[in-house]
């Protein structure tokens, strides 16, 4: 929303410029620069863009002081506790909650739509044996605008529909698949008879030589991840779906895009470090030599899994989250997992330590995901997958809401060039 009242004067040389203010209806106010280059010659510079907004939206809003994260305006704790998977994915979709028809509907519609094309499988099989399952993911979600011709024109919006329902529903049968063919294991086809959540643990473990029993507890475990992950506003990969949706990429050359970008370290595989440190740790014993190292300014050791980039208090996932992490370790056990019995008590050990109080590095979301699908069974080279599963739905939403917007323009960022001005062209003779 803009307040044409609110604006602010920039002082170039002398010289003065007008800049409106434009005023959310959360959050900060934002300085609107989009007339400054051609008003006064100079760009802005933000490296990370970590104070420029690159588009209004109405999906996700964040305070990372309050530890606030809302969904269409529905805080976080509540969908987690009241709702599940699908419907936040309508939510997230649609904007407000459904009704019971509505959302039967979707559910109807998400369920039969979650086979994957049967040529499909030669695409899997083309991977190396031993291919991480988010290399497989990128390649086959990439392909898959080679197989839905019927849903690629993005000017078209019943076409962006049915690529949003074709994605939300394809992607557990996409990871479940990457997943089994890592391991060489047969492929699992999808149930109708089983809940979203339910439906990628039995792609994920069942095997035809026996029966496959879903506990509802880790079910519902499954679920409260994937809803926990749906949407987090502007995020790296948030944003690379939303640049490479600007230049008309098809839907699923840009949601291949999204979890390229979700691959990185330092984004969808935060909960895998807090794995690998945990067994780095080793054992119970070696917490406190583990605490004082992270203490160490001058130690490269770090705590993964603890603090967040923009929550400053609490990560109100964590809260959620650290409930399905307990009721899963209490269910599977710990006895015979040193990684897990090192997670509780280094939590527990943190949790009472001043140091971590007043840095307010509490446990994070990574932290307790990383606890909850170690406990399962999985792998850590299926975490991101899972999150790239997880998030597809924010991906999709955010892609939609981009296109749907009159200022839509091609992403192109500015630098600050320091390389070398003009210079002459040396025969290879001379030099």
């Amino acid at each position: 929303m803009t307040d044409e009242k609110k604006s602010a004067t920039l002082n170039i040389s002398g010289a003065e410029y007008e800049l409106p203010i434009l005023s959310p209806t959360a959050g900060p106010d934002v300085l609107d620069i989009r007339k400054l280059y051609g008003q006064a010659g100079v760009f802005t510079y933000d490296p990370g863009f970590t104070s420029t907004a690159s588009c209004d939206s109405t999906i996700t809003y964040i305070d990372g002081n309050k530890g606030e994260l809302l969904h269409r305006g529905y805080p976080i704790d509540q969908l987690a506790d009241k709702s599940h998977y699908l419907e936040v994915c309508f939510i997230v979709l649609y904007g407000d909650l459904p009704t019971a028809a509505e959302l039967e509907r979707f559910e109807s519609t998400i369920t039969r739509h979650t086979m994957l094309h049967e040529q499909m499988q030669y695409f899997f099989r083309g991977f190396r044996r031993d291919a991480h399952p988010m290399a497989i993911m990128v390649g086959v979600v990439g392909a898959m605008a080679a197989f839905y011709h019927d849903s690629t024109d993005i000017n078209d919006e019943r076409q962006r529909e049915i690529a949003s329902h074709r994605l939300i529903a394809k992607m557990p049968t996409i990871a479940a698949w990457a997943y089994k063919y890592s391991i060489g294991q047969p492929f699992v086809y999808p149930r109708n008879d089983l809940d979203y959540a339910s439906n990628f643990l039995h792609m994920c473990f069942a095997v035809p030589a026996e029966e496959y029993q879903i506990d509802p507890i880790l079910s519902r475990a499954m679920d409260r991840i994937f809803t926990l992950h749906a949407d987090h506003e502007q995020n790296a990969s948030t944003s690379t779906v939303r640049l490479a949706s600007s230049s008309g990429a098809n839907p699923f050359a840009c949601i291949a895009a999204g979890i390229a970008c979700l691959w990185g370290p330092a984004h969808g595989g935060a909960n895998q470090a807090c794995l690998e440190m945990l067994r780095e740790i080793g054992s119970v014993e070696n917490i406190p030599e583990a605490i004082r190292r992270a203490k160490d300014k001058d130690d490269p050791f770090r705590l993964m899994g603890f603090g967040h980039r923009v929550y400053k208090n609490f990560d109100p996932r964590a809260k959620v989250m650290k409930q399905s992490a307990d009721e899963v370790l209490d269910l599977l056990g710990v006895e015979n997992n040193p990684t897990l019995q090192v997670a509780k008590e280094l939590e527990a050990a943190a949790l009472v330590d001043d140091y971590f109080a007043e840095k307010k590095l509490f446990p994070n979301v990574d932290f307790y995901s990383g606890i909850i699908l170690e406990a399962m069974g999985f792998p850590t080279s299926m975490f991101t997958p899972i999150f790239a599963l997880s998030r597809t739905v924010g991906w999709v939403s955010q892609w939609k809401e981009q296109l749907a917007d009159p200022q839509l323009k091609i992403g192109r960022p500015r630098q600050l060039y320091l390389g070398q001005t003009a210079r002459e062209y040396v025969d290879i003779e001379n030099r």
